[in-house]
């Protein structure tokens, strides 16, 4: 498989793309669970094609990529990406998992998006583990899916490549107390610990959509109400963890940081961090993130790289 690292693209797979469509490219034939059963009786679904479910249960949307990423994370044996392919398209013919992609104009798009399907929901809740899924979550969005997979992008170079890294969320509830309303960071949550310190940073995933500056103040109102009535212990978090937004690309995180400065949406006493989908390739994550400061000189605000030794490289 390529390495992050040696990705040579400009723009994020993840970035939202005028005129694109999501294409099914799943499979329609009528399977029984009988049927289903029957090649798990005789071995042509094992523990690993299990392993695959509860992944895709968990993250709600991956490529193929990201899968094989986080496989091989959890110390299976995969062998290769062709390997699991083939296990993914046994889970498509048995329509326990679907599969988009997307499409704009006459170009499809380079990668596949696998999801749940009736079938993966049954055998999942057969074994004891809670699955949510219901048919409307395939029907989401572009913008919602590529904030998800960007999202996971994260989670997923945080597991490979920082050594400190202790545990993660996909979808942390966080409680904003005074407008009485429980969200989710579309990012996810990463808890970071060092020793006998932790610190949690959540992330928030913001595309080019349609409206995308409205429905980013109504995020920030949600993330202010949060931040600044925070006492110990609120959501889970002992003290408050760290905001980041993660945007499509540079000029991007020049733009979200403009919304919010200039419609007044900064939150007191807390920095905010940005980073871009192409910072997440890198060997390491001490460079990831950056802040907009005010330049003295100038009196304009600069981007500034925030370097942190806690983010090195794992040696796995």
């Amino acid at each position: 498989m390529v390495e992050d690292s040696e990705i040579k693209a400009t723009i994020s797979p993840f970035a939202v793309r005028e005129g694109e469509i999501k294409v099914f490219d799943g499979k329609d034939k009528y399977v029984s669970i009988g049927q289903i059963i029957k090649k798990i009786d005789l071995g042509h679904i094992t523990e690993l094609h299990f392993k695959i479910m509860e992944l895709i249960n968990k993250f709600e949307f991956l490529t193929s990529r990201q899968l094989y990423q986080l496989l091989v994370h959890n110390g299976e044996d995969i062998k290769s990406q062709d390997k699991l392919n083939t296990r993914l398209e046994q889970l498509l013919k048995s329509k326990i998992l679907t599969r988009y992609y997307f499409k704009t104009g006459e170009e499809s798009g380079i990668y596949r998006i696998y999801c749940m399907e009736k079938m993966g929901k049954y055998l999942l809740n057969s074994r004891g583990i809670e699955c949510k899924w219901q048919p409307t979550d395939n029907t989401k969005p572009i913008s919602m899916i590529k904030k998800r997979l960007a999202g996971n992008q994260v989670i997923i170079a945080y597991l490979r490549k920082v050594a400190v890294t202790e545990s993660y969320k996909v979808k942390p509830a966080i409680n904003a107390k005074r407008a009485g309303k429980v969200f989710k960071p579309t990012g996810g949550q990463i808890k970071l610990t060092k020793g006998n310190k932790s610190i949690d940073f959540i992330f928030e995933v913001i595309r080019r959509e349609e409206e995308w500056e409205e429905k980013l103040k109504d995020r920030m109102l949600l993330y202010k109400d949060f931040y600044e009535n925070f006492v110990q212990m609120d959501s889970g978090f002992s003290i408050k963890p760290q905001l980041i937004f993660v945007c499509e690309d540079e000029r991007h995180m020049a733009e979200v940081f403009k919304e919010i400065v200039t419609k007044k949406l900064e939150i007191e006493d807390t920095k905010l961090y940005f980073s871009t989908d192409l910072r997440y390739n890198n060997d390491s994550l001490e460079n990831s993130l950056v802040e907009f400061k005010i330049d003295e000189k100038t009196n304009k605000y600069k981007i500034k790289e925030v370097e942190l030794k806690l983010l090195a490289k794992s040696d796995s």
